[in-house]
């Protein structure tokens, strides 16, 4: 059996909806050059967790603001030997431990795809970013309103992760992306330099929320069967491993 289809099997069987609730706002936030400064390739410093500039006060603001927040980073570092998910998982103790210890934040939950992209740098699972599964996946565990939830990361294909779940997608342009490939799919909702104007933004606009753009929030289907022409991409879904769920100076309007 090969690993995709594993991974699709495992994500079915502890993919169990939220009890029935009402559906509730909730922002997806990148690692990597958007909640922390990017990190080492092989996990070796004892000190990994470093804040990118005001990320902390703004998560908190966002959770004060009634907002569940799920962190989804794609970590191919694991597939390719350089660190082990054991060493991953305790990098992320101490990420949640010092949220709620400086910050008093305790997030939802944290997204984590440990799979390599193709030879052409495309996801060769059902979970890597720029595919929506970790979102789509945490919000049926969460109970989330994707209409009514936001990505934020430093790439275009945190941007199209976004926007192929149904949510709207903000990109912190922190130097992360590099390549600018662009689409209708991986065209930010907003674009800032800064945590803080973002956030300002964000939640001006969180309530009331108009319905995403259709050509962005596709139905299940579509999102299954129609690939990004851009990026060639398809839907996802996320394995739960730990907790984890495995699988500006000017800014713009939102």
């Amino acid at each position: 059996m090969s690993t995709t289809l594993n991974d699709f099997l495992m994500a079915k069987l502890v993919g169990s909806p939220a009890s029935a609730r009402p559906l509730r706002p909730g922002v997806f936030v990148d690692l990597d050059g958007t909640l922390i400064e990017p990190l080492p390739a092989d996990l070796a410093d004892p000190n990994p967790v470093r804040f990118m500039p005001g990320a902390g006060a703004a998560i908190a603001r966002l959770r004060e603001a009634g907002l569940a927040v799920v962190i989804v980073t794609n970590q191919s570092g694991i597939a390719r030997g350089y660190f082990s998910r054991a060493q991953f998982a305790r990098l992320q103790d101490v990420l949640e431990r010092r949220l709620q210890e400086e910050f008093g934040v305790q997030i939802e939950d944290v997204a984590v795809c440990p799979h390599s992209p193709d030879a052409r740098g495309r996801p060769a699972c059902l979970c890597r970013k720029p595919a929506p599964g970790m979102l789509t996946r945490a919000a049926r565990a969460h109970g989330l309103d994707l209409a009514r939830s936001w990505m934020i990361g430093d790439t275009l294909d945190d941007v199209e992760a976004g926007h192929r779940a149904g949510a709207r997608s903000v990109l912190l342009d922190s130097g992360g992306e590099t390549e600018w490939r662009l689409s209708p799919l991986r065209e930010p909702d907003g674009r800032f330099n800064a945590w803080e104007p973002l956030v300002d933004q964000l939640l001006t606009a969180v309530s009331p929320l108009p319905s995403p753009d259709p050509l962005r929030a596709a139905s299940p289907a579509q999102m299954l069967d129609e690939p990004d022409r851009t990026t060639g991409v398809g839907s996802a879904l996320s394995v739960r491993l730990r907790p984890s769920l495995f699988a500006s100076s000017i800014p713009s309007a939102l």
